[in-house]
Parts: structure tokens; sequence; C-alpha cells
């Protein structure tokens, strides 16, 4: 089994979104800072207040560069803290940064900044992108040149504040440590995923988001206790002209796919992509570099599993020619 390799150990950095501009390898990860207060599930132990970004262009072996900081929760006149997962996609010539973060009322949303550059610096809109909400954004342009956003997290993400795109009403603003009395159990309907097309400009959702729905080889939605049903980190890819969602199952701590024939699914479940590691999320993009498949990732083992700062690693993806992807461990 291929070795994975741990990308920038000077600094803890996760959540990495892997992307293939000009000839060479970006990842935009999100940045764990300990902030000093005592664990919170919610994540709001981390300070995670900018962004980062890392090339290379021998994704095993080769040097790693961090380009410094491409964006501060500082510059951001809508967010006050708690910059979350981001991806970047490119689009005649200007590259557009997703990110996640809180509003002043403890509400996450989601933002556009632009850049000319892939390594930045991104300059933020105003405003959050109009009807956006929860975590954990992947943009995926399609070959037809059409970009959707991928996005959703349950639990700390706030996923299950909303219903048909609405905040329900238990969920009142500024109640950061708000949980809800119940989640759907049993046999009943998982939260899913959440799917939009971009504007031709990139700034904002062209459609209400859709739900993305993950169903077994009989096409039946997978349950809420089913172990494999999504939680969070959302990441689109596509081989051989299928569209491979895969995400993370959150407390089960699985990596997972389901292969569709579009970029709306429904998607097939398939199967798991990776073991579960050392830490309390596991998150991670996929992409293929120099005709090679790569699985970027994160885990704890530098911090010595006491303040769960992450790290971010990568491992050769596990693929056959069939496309089917492999189990894999970290190690």
């Amino acid at each position: 089994m291929a070795k994975s390799r741990y990308l920038f150990p000077k600094d803890y950095m996760a959540d990495p979104s892997a992307n293939v501009f000009n000839g060479k390898l970006y990842v935009y990860p999100s940045h764990d800072w300990d902030s000093g207060e005592c664990f919170d599930d919610d994540g709001g132990h981390f300070q995670m207040r900018d962004y980062h970004v890392l090339s290379m262009e021998d994704i095993m072996e080769g040097e790693v560069t961090d380009h410094g900081v491409i964006l501060d929760v500082d510059q951001v006149p809508w967010a006050e803290k708690q910059m979350w997962d981001n991806d970047v996609v490119e689009k005649d010539g200007k590259y557009y940064l997703i990110f996640s973060a809180k509003d002043y009322t403890g509400v996450f949303h989601l933002g556009v900044a632009v850049a000319d550059k892939p390594e930045g610096p991104f300059i933020p809109q105003p405003a959050p992108i109009i009807g956006s909400y929860s975590i954990d954004p992947c943009v995926f342009k399609d070959d037809d040149g059409q970009i959707y956003c991928y996005f959703g997290g349950i639990w700390g993400g706030q996923l299950q504040w909303y219903r048909d795109n609405k905040l329900k009403p238990a969920a009142s603003v500024g109640e950061e440590n708000f949980r809800p009395t119940m989640l759907p159990e049993g046999d009943e309907d998982p939260i899913p995923s959440r799917v939009a097309r971009m504007s031709d400009d990139v700034l904002q959702f062209a459609e209400a988001p859709k739900p993305v729905i993950i169903v077994d080889a009989e096409g039946k939605p997978l349950r809420a206790d089913d172990p494999h049903r999504f939680f969070e980190a959302s990441w689109m890819h596509k081989m051989n002209g299928k569209y491979y969602f895969s995400y993370s199952t959150g407390d089960s701590h699985y990596l997972c796919y389901a292969v569709g024939d579009n970029p709306y699914g429904p998607f097939t479940y398939q199967g798991v992509i990776l073991e579960p590691v050392v830490g309390w999320t596991t998150h991670h993009s996929i992409v293929q570099y120099k005709g090679k498949w790569y699985l970027f990732h994160h885990d704890c083992v530098p911090s010595n599993d006491t303040t769960w700062l992450r790290s971010l690693k990568v491992i050769p993806l596990d693929v056959d020619e069939d496309g089917r992807i492999h189990t894999m461990k970290s190690e």
C-alpha cells in the first residue's frame, strides 16, 4: 500500500482543496490556530482566521511552497470569525475563492473573493452569496464550463438548521451553541448535501440550492442510521465521463464516494475511500495531476492528540481501470 506524505509540517492546516492551474498543483487549506479556549465540538477553539495557499510540482517528494496569507477575516466586511473550508475555481483568467465563515450573528454563509492569479491575493466581495448557508464549499467546473458549488455540514456546520433553504424558526439567530432537539434517526431520510449552479460571473448562485441524494444499489436513499450517509466535506471530480461525489460521514469517520451521471445526481453509493484517521474530522479532495490521481486529507497525529490541531496529508488514490476506488489507510 502506498505511503502518505505530510505536506506542510511547519504549520497546522486542514480541509485541503487541491486544484491544478497552469500546470502546477495548488492546495487551498483552512488554517488551524489554537485559541487557547476549551475544546468545542463546533470548532470554536480554533481561531481559523485566514487562508494560505500551497503549491508544488512534485506531489509526493517535491518542495512545497507557502505563498502566505491570501485572505484574512479582517478583510471580509460581513465575516466575524471561523473561516472554515474553501475552494477555488478558474474562469476566463480570474480565480474565484468560495469560502465559509460566520457572520456577526453566529450564522455561517459562503463568500466569494477574486484574484488575478492562483496564489492571490484575493479581494472579497462585500456581502456573502445571497441564499447561501452552512459550510464546506467545493466548486466544480464541468466540461461545458458550467460551475457548480457543493456545500453543507451537519452539527457545527449548521446544515440541520435549514429546511427547503430556509432557516428553521427553532434555530434563533445568534444562538451559537444551539443544538437541534432532534436529528434524523433510524430509517428516516438523512440530511443531504446541497448543490447550486453558479452565475456566469461566479459571484452568486444562479438557482436555489438542491439536495444531493445518495442512493443504494436498488435506488433507495441511504438512511439516517447508515454509517455511510453524508455528514460534511462535499467534493466532486469527474472520471471517465462519470461524476464522483465524495464526502465525509462525520461521526463514523469515513470518506465515502458515490457515482452519478450528471452534476445533480442522484449518486449511487460505491464504497469507502479512506479508513478513519486520528482526529475528530475527516476532510479531503481528489485531483488528477500528471496522469495520476491523488487524495488530499488531514489528521491530528502531529499535534499529539492534545489540541486536535490538524496537519495536511496526501496519498496516491487507489483506483482501478474501471474507475472503482479501493479503500485505503493513511499511514
